[in-house]
């Protein structure tokens, strides 16, 4: 039997210029930031076991690799720091010669135009692995924010473009726009964690940081991963602080979140595409289980279309490629 049908959807499937000319979602090289890790040893290439094809960098060799970046088209990097010591208060966090400040001099001499945004927390510097001052096993929000504002402040006098808090204490937004703000900084972005979930995604980070907590976990300040509504008033809490810039993190087991908050806020929005995600498709690839480029460009269009304007990925430097490749 033939059908007269009046709608045929795959009309415009059947040739893939049409498929091109009627695509809906977009992945620029302009919505790529690519994370790297910066550590005191000199020379250094580390390779991190668990997230393949990244480094640790050395700052004497961070910012050769910040120029491959820069070639490549990547707009932006946001850098995170390994201290040579640690101690109870992350005293090297906000050293006005700590390893992010000596990153970024580096960085700026060597790159005319790219971006450095510069993580804000106190988990890589202190030798407990959390994320601010403890009181026995408790950590105190209101000295850790103080902690956080004299490390914003450090990157900010070192030539961060975006400043990236990522501790998620409560009021640290709004503390360190008042701190940027009255020293000088008022046109210095934030880029605020604002959405950041208690996630099991962020094992081979841990490792690439040497971040891992001494005991216990974070689920007392990152959010819980049932909660959905608490997404959106955090959120709103750090845009009404000053925020410029609003995080999910990680990026595809909140796709939902993604896009509730871009439904409901007109703001720029970024989403992590975190180490666990990262470094699971690199298994499988190495496997012959999926075909890897196909599988991240899949990924990096769902954080897309959810609704995020920018992407922190490690996929980004072979993204750039690929992108190029086709154009």
């Amino acid at each position: 039997m033939i059908y007269d049908f009046l709608h045929r959807p795959r009309r415009l499937r059947m040739n893939a210029r049409i498929r091109d000319m009627v695509r809906e979602t977009h992945l620029r090289l302009d919505d790529l930031i690519y994370p790297m890790f910066v550590t005191y040893k000199k020379g250094a290439k580390t390779p991190i076991a668990s997230m393949p094809n990244c480094f640790q960098w050395g700052i004497d060799r961070i910012a050769e690799e910040c120029r491959r970046i820069e070639d490549l088209g990547i707009p932006a990097v946001i850098l995170f720091g390994i201290p040579e010591q640690k101690d109870a208060e992350g005293t090297q966090a906000y050293a006005e010669d700590g390893i992010i400040p000596q990153a970024i001099h580096a960085i700026k001499k060597a790159c005319a135009t790219l971006v450095v945004m510069t993580d804000v927390c106190l988990c890589e510097y202190t030798s407990h692995g959390h994320c601010g001052v403890l009181k026995g096993e408790c950590i105190l929000n209101d000295e850790s924010v103080e902690l956080l504002c004299k490390e914003a402040l450090a990157h900010a006098r070192a030539g961060s473009d975006v400043i990236a808090p990522s501790d998620m204490m409560d009021g640290r937004v709004e503390a360190i726009r008042e701190t940027l703000d009255e020293e000088g900084f008022e046109y210095t972005p934030i880029l605020a964690y604002s959405v950041k979930y208690a996630s099991g995604y962020y094992g081979p980070f841990r490792d690439a940081a040497e971040s891992a907590p001494a005991f216990g976990d974070r689920r007392s300040h990152q959010m819980d991963p049932p909660n959905r509504l608490e997404a959106l008033r955090q959120a709103e809490l750090d845009d009404a602080a000053g925020a410029d810039i609003l995080m999910v993190k990680p990026a595809l087991p909140y796709l939902d979140i993604l896009r509730d908050l871009r439904n409901e806020l007109n703001v720029p929005l970024a989403a992590y595409n975190v180490s666990g995600e990262y470094s699971m498709v690199k298994a499988a690839a190495e496997k012959g289980w999926i075909d890897e480029r196909r599988v991240v460009m899949e990924n990096l269009i769902a954080i897309k279309r959810a609704g995020a304007d920018m992407i922190l990925t490690y996929h980004a430097p072979d993204v750039a490629i690929w992108l190029q490749e086709n154009g």
